[in-house]
């Protein structure tokens, strides 16, 4: 099997052995040797050593050569880079293999023939070798060839691959990491090529890659070879699995995103030597998921047992074989962005006011940035780019790194959240909006611009420069004071970000939010198609469910991730999460809506909370609520939600609508249940000791008591100057509902806006001595710290 200093394979190499074969091929001997046990599944092959390299380069004297090239390079001249890189890679690629390294190699190859057959085509991928690899990813620096097949392709492969040690890309970034260019080394990996090109390949993190949330596993995967996904040519599909409930025995998927995948990378039929082209992916293939649920667990248990087995969040390739339909891990390297954010000190971007919106994509950097667009279509175009201007592209490659760390945020046509332009954006710490489809065509060049990906998951492009700032938080020394401070949250797309705020759980998770964000469809109007009068809105929800059994499993998964992701978010903390409490008007505006709701003169006090849920004219659509909530709490195992009814009116209502939920699965104290009630009728604190037989606890809304104990219209702008919630009728309200419900031994707590906006009412709740508080985020640490200082006053050091 050749030499062993020139050629080791996987099963002979470990972590160890970074010095000798580099960070990638170490990592798979690693996981080949230690993680195959655990079902970890790695493609077999051998790693061509650094020993190697220097050994050719030393039999050809080149290493003069290169000093030449090399020694006093100025990085910012990009092109007298570009010519000495190419001068360094002609030499390196001339220098030609010795014969022992040639035979050593071909040793290697005729033992995968054996193996696996002798149509066993390879993948030939660089492997950098350098100490500091935690800190350094070396992503995408150095090539990788694909479908190698023969003798003296494989050798020639190996001869490119070494001279991609000196690309442009890698010799800058070498520069701007430190590295010593004659320090660093190159090994190759040679394997058994997985035919992700019938199948489909991605790239999956131990972490989440925007907020560096540990608690689960990102995977994003599109069909055909990997390149795709990694270079952000096309929009990928995403998926998130939550891994405490994973470990624990519960296997779903929490939380799915669908990518475009306009197109996939494949092989060229009838060639040996490495040739791959993107075709069109078939509609058909488009509007469904390149991974099935099945894949997706199977992907997160291999992402559990990586990072358990290296200690650290990891960043994770991966490969499916269409021949086998087996799935394969084909890269393991330590993540090296995400996992550094500081969770005590918070930077938070605040976007001040709008601007026209020119185009939207997934948001990459939670920040914001402005500067004047420059499209950018090709490398010739790069000299011309200016420090601090917004980099548009179709996509970019590791070759336009040199410029993308000048720039002040990057948008591109295509792309997933961990494609090439992502990854180095994170690197960078700028924003970038990747997956437009039409950034190049409808930001106009040379124009100001705003990018904004401060605002969930979808990146903004607004037209100008919008005003914002930054809120600096350090809230690593902020004791937890007796009163509990909750958030209010509804949007899942900050529940990972959001987590890092002081806090004792979700006090309102509304569920309007991701009905009419993520669903958009009135839930009658899913079910019953066929009722909707308008065919715009029916052609609208036809596009919506397409790859969905019908319309109700469209619904249900959608807002099961929703509010799961929330859940998941801030496990095992109390997450209540109130059932839907739109109004008819509100129900009216969503797709489909008008089909199904009544016209109402003042629907605020109207057909909307608990009596809705029981009536025949929606309680099909409650149905639907109680199984999302259902599939939450026990197919994802979230058992940290608890469920809220909004506006009961009346004990007999609270009993009835108790039993439908019963009778669809939902039983209170079945599977540890608990169930609250909003307390924001004047009769729920008169009969507080009748409501507080059937529920857990309750929450208070400081804005509809106001509105029904002042007898005003929250939405009437004739009377708004009477609504108070610091009234003292209303607070008088309030002191009785807490009295109550400490007298009932149940949780009491206060979801309105009042805390976050009166000081003033914060000291009054705790005051009276209620259970918790649930607070918009961005004031809670400001009122967590008020709540400490009054409760340090109310008791006194003894």
């Amino acid at each position: 099997m050749g030499t062993p200093e020139y050629v080791r394979f996987f099963e002979d190499m470990a972590i160890d052995d970074v010095p000798l074969v580099g960070g990638k091929n170490a990592s798979l001997g690693e996981m080949f040797q230690k993680l195959s046990a655990q079902g970890v599944r790695v493609p077999h092959g051998f790693a061509i050593t650094a020993a190697a390299y220097r050994h050719m380069l030393d039999e050809a004297g080149a290493w003069g050569r290169l000093h030449a090239e090399l020694d006093d390079i100025d990085p910012a001249d990009v092109a007298a880079l570009a010519r000495k890189a190419k001068r360094a890679r002609e030499i390196v690629y001339g220098a030609g293999l010795p014969d022992d390294l040639a035979a050593a190699i071909l040793d290697g190859y005729r033992a995968l023939q054996r193996e696996y057959g002798e149509e066993v085509s390879l993948a030939v991928r660089s492997s950098a070798t350098a100490e500091d690899l935690p800190t350094a990813s070396f992503a995408g620096q150095q090539d990788s060839y694909l479908n190698i097949k023969g003798e003296q392709s494989l050798l020639d492969t190996c001869r490119r691959c070494f001279a991609s040690l000196f690309t442009d890309r890698a010799i800058h970034y070498r520069i701007d990491q430190g590295f010593d260019h004659f320090k660093v080394s190159l090994s190759i990996g040679v394997m058994k090529m997985v035919r992700s090109d019938i199948a489909s390949s991605g790239v999956m993190f131990s972490l989440d890659t925007e907020s560096g949330f540990r608690d689960t596993v990102f995977i994003t995967g599109a069909y055909g070879l990997g390149e795709n996904v990694v270079q952000g040519a096309v929009d990928p599909d995403e998926f998130y699995v939550h891994k405490p409930t994973y470990l624990a025995g519960c296997r779903t998927v929490l939380r799915r995103l669908r990518g475009d995948k306009a197109v996939k990378m494949i092989l060229v039929d009838g060639e040996t030597k490495n040739t791959t082209r993107n075709i069109p992916t078939p509609k058909a293939d488009r509007t469904r998921f390149c991974l099935t649920d099945t894949d997706v667990l199977e992907l997160a248990g291999y992402a559990c047992s990586i990072e358990a087995h290296y200690g650290r969040p990891m960043d994770i390739e991966w490969a499916k074989d269409g021949l086998d339909g087996k799935l394969y891990i084909v890269q393991a390297r330590p993540e090296t962005v995400a996992s550094q954010h500081s969770v005590t000190a918070l930077e938070t971007y605040v976007l001040e006011g709008k601007g026209e919106i020119i185009t939207e994509g997934r948001s990459v950097g939670e920040r914001i940035a402005s500067g004047a667009a420059r499209r950018v279509e090709n490398l010739t175009q790069l000299a011309a780019f200016k420090p601090g201007e917004v980099l548009i592209a179709d996509t970019t490659t590791p070759d336009w790194e040199p410029v993308m760390k000048t720039a002040a945020a990057i948008v591109t046509n295509r792309g997933g959240r961990t494609c090439h332009a992502s990854i180095i954006a994170r690197e960078l710490g700028i924003p970038a909006v990747v997956g437009t489809g039409d950034a190049t065509t409808s930001v106009p060049d040379g124009q100001v611009v705003t990018v904004s990906c401060a605002e969930g998951d979808t990146g903004r492009v607004y037209e100008g420069a919008v005003g914002f700032h930054v809120d600096h938080t350090e809230v690593g020394d902020l004791a937890r004071p007796r009163t509990q401070i909750m958030l209010n949250l509804g949007n899942p797309d900050l529940a990972f970000k959001t987590s890092f705020l002081p806090n004792d759980g979700v006090g309102l998770a509304r569920m309007e939010f991701i009905i009419s964000e993520y669903i958009r469809v009135h839930p009658l109007a899913l079910l019953h198609p066929e009722k909707v009068d308008d065919p715009d809105a029916r052609q609208t929800i036809d596009q919506l469910t397409q790859g969905y059994t019908n319309g109700s499993a469209f619904f249900v998964e959608r807002l099961s991730e929703g509010i799961g992701t929330i859940a998941a978010a801030f496990w095992p903390k109390p997450v209540v999460v109130r059932m839907s409490d739109f109004k008819s008007n509100e129900y009216a505006s969503l797709i489909g809506g008008q089909s199904f709701e009544p016209s109402e003169s003042n629907p605020m006090i109207g057909f909307r909370g608990a009596s809705r849920y029981a009536h025949p004219a929606y309680a099909e659509g409650f149905a639907l609520e109680c199984r999302a909530m259902q599939r939450v709490r026990d197919d994802m195992g979230l058992t940290n939600v608890i469920l809220m009814l909004p506006f009961v009116r009346r004990i007999a209502e609270a009993d009835l609508v108790l039993q439908t939920m019963a009778e669809l699965g939902l039983r209170r104290g079945e599977n540890g249940l608990k169930v609250y009630a909003m307390c924001e009728i004047p009769n729920n604190v008169i009969l507080i000791d009748e409501f507080a037989k059937r529920f857990d606890g309750f929450s208070i809304g400081s804005n509809d008591l106001t509105q029904l104990t002042l007898g005003v219209d929250r939405d009437s702008e004739i009377v708004a100057f009477d609504y108070d919630e610091r009234d003292e009728g209303v607070k008088e309200m309030i002191r009785l509902a807490v009295d109550g419900c400490r007298r009932n031994g149940i949780h009491s707590g206060l979801c309105g806006q009042a805390p976050s906006d009166y000081p003033d009412m914060a000291d009054f709740l705790v005051r009276i001595g209620i259970d918790s508080m649930s607070l918009n985020p961005d004031t809670v640490v400001k009122t967590t710290r008020q709540v400490l200082e009054l409760e340090r006053q109310l008791v006194p050091a003894p």
